[in-house]
């Protein structure tokens, strides 16, 4: 299901009933969940072990700790979660400093929220030293602030991330819009209370009550997040 963009014309003083905007990182805003794939296999063939393809889908948008934990066990690898976390970070890291591409729409609708001031917080599943490293790419300057996943006890599928970021931005949850790349993540923003744009990368999505599904960011714009925040509360008055 894909959704219409109403035009920034169309917008009534209602539409301010968007109060943030909240987003994921790694395949969402950068083209990087084939990074960290690629980061597991290297360090599971050092390892001597090959991964399944169809593993993929299930340790795509997770905390590291689970995605390090499935595999170890999927491999019997002899290594420690602590271990091979560590490990990830180090190879993906590696792989973002030889670069890294901005998925289509990302950076427009970025300078969009940042012109018009609409609060706006990058949260992800992903360990701070990676964050603050793919914020070099993506531009430190277009978030009010960051959430990583080892900074909180539980990280998504739980809400507590957005729960986090809605709250040290004093908005509401029902009055923020999230974009999510994965199950994983769209399962946090809801559980949160969050209004949620879902654009799949790896493993499809499919579109539920409070959720929109798009292909591609380029679908997405301000005057979109606040009408579908708008409509969600009318539709509940």
């Amino acid at each position: 299901m894909t959704s219409s963009i109403p035009a920034l014309g169309t917008l009534t003083a209602e539409g301010s009933s968007l109060q943030a905007v909240l987003l994921d990182m790694d395949g969402t805003l950068v083209d990087t969940e084939g990074f960290w794939w690629d980061a597991e296999s290297e360090a599971f063939a050092e390892l001597g072990h090959v991964l399944k393809d169809e593993w993929r889908e299930v340790v795509v948008g997770g905390p590291m700790t689970r995605s390090a934990g499935f595999l170890i066990e999927a491999t019997e690898a002899d290594i420690t979660v602590e271990e091979l976390t560590v490990l990830l970070n180090q190879k993906f890291i590696e792989r973002l400093r030889r670069g890294v591409q901005l998925v289509p729409g990302a950076r427009r609708l970025l300078a969009e929220l940042s012109l018009h001031g609409v609060p706006t917080a990058l949260v992800s599943a992903s360990h701070r030293e990676v964050v603050d490293e793919m914020l070099v790419s993506l531009g430190r300057e277009y978030f009010d602030l960051t959430v990583a996943g080892d900074e909180l006890t539980r990280t998504k599928p739980h809400p507590d991330p957005y729960l986090t970021a809605a709250a040290r931005l004093g908005a509401d949850p029902a009055r923020c819009a999230v974009i999510e790349d994965t199950v994983t993540g769209v399962a946090s923003a809801e559980a949160a209370g969050c209004r949620v744009v879902a654009v799949p990368s790896v493993a499809p999505i499919e579109a539920a009550e409070g959720r929109t599904v798009v292909e591609s960011l380029e679908e997405v714009n301000l005057a979109f997040l606040r009408s579908m925040v708008l409509m969600a509360h009318q539709s509940v008055s």
